[in-house]
């Protein structure tokens, strides 16, 4: 587990094939500039359009790569069990920290399936499990009581909260145990969840800006709660465009405008739209981002 900013890594593609030179220079650029943890093969990953196969060398390269200096979280999220299972299992056994594994989509489930699916994966590894609540992509909820029931297997360890409802959020805190680590899934959300005694963000945004994003967690973490809001609302309106279009459309062009090359994405998702990309390029500007050079 980590306290701070872990990056949901974009995967940078070429030829519509995984650049591992690429991804290699994205992992060290984020251990030097105080990234806290690495998240491989998530919804920014575009793990959904990854073979088994590719997915599976991802995160083997990441936990080479990243060689213990900070944790490694792979996505092995499935809407089928068995599945996740046998991705948990790989990861487990190339060395990542832990694993984030989102709720079933699609063909969903009742929350009796949800403890059901989360603790058979649980009881199949002996790594820590990050529970990923994100109802907007998956059109299933997790419950407050749903994860307070999860959270008594020693397996299950936090849970990121993407609902966007700080209510609900408000009520894992209450009804979960204090070393339950809560994460922000939402980079516009990350104050006040933090206030409600979240221990991080698993972060968009720290992909084009991984030092602001870990120094906005730290230092509420330490106490100077102007200096975290401050960022956090300077940081607002760049959030907002780059979730102007579906996630992770613009934050890969975002890196793409700072020349960073990660390549496209990958069909069904396509190339933002001009009057979208101007407004994020007007953003990154107003940041004072250095557009057309990392």
């Amino acid at each position: 587990m980590f306290k701070g900013s872990g990056v949901a890594i974009v995967t940078p593609f070429r030829d519509d094939q995984i650049d591992f030179q690429k991804l290699e220079e994205l992992l060290e650029w984020h251990v030097e500039e105080g990234t806290d943890a690495i998240i491989i093969c998530g919804t920014t990953g575009e793990a959904s359009t990854m073979s088994l196969e590719e997915q599976q060398q991802a995160i083997k390269f990441t936990v080479e790569k990243i060689n213990n200096r900070i944790p490694v979280i792979a996505g092995t999220g499935s809407n089928n069990t068995k599945s996740s299972i046998e991705l948990s299992k790989y990861s487990e056994e190339v060395g990542v920290d832990g694993l984030l594994i989102v709720t079933p989509y699609y063909n969903k489930t009742t929350q009796a399936g949800l403890i059901k699916h989360y603790t058979t994966i649980a009881d199949n590894v002996s790594i820590p499990i990050i529970i990923y609540n994100v109802p907007g992509r998956t059109g299933l909820n997790i419950l407050p009581s749903t994860i307070a029931e999860l959270s008594k297997h020693p397996n299950i360890r936090g849970v990121k909260e993407a609902s966007g409802d700080i209510a609900q959020v408000a009520e894992i805190a209450r009804l979960c145990p204090e070393d339950f680590y809560i994460y922000s899934g939402n980079d516009d959300m990350i104050v006040p969840l933090l206030a409600l005694g979240g221990v991080g963000v698993i972060s968009v945004v720290a992909n084009i800006l991984p030092q602001d994003t870990h120094n906005m967690v730290q230092y509420f973490l330490d106490g100077d709660i102007k200096a975290s809001k401050e960022l956090q609302l300077k940081m607002k309106p760049l959030i907002d465009a780059l979730f102007i279009e579906v996630n992770p459309i613009p934050v890969r062009e975002a890196m793409n405008i700072l020349g960073m090359e990660v390549g496209p994405c990958r069909l069904p998702l396509v190339p933002m739209g001009e009057t979208n990309k101007n407004k994020l390029i007007e953003e990154m500007s107003l940041y004072g981002m250095n557009i057309g050079g990392k």
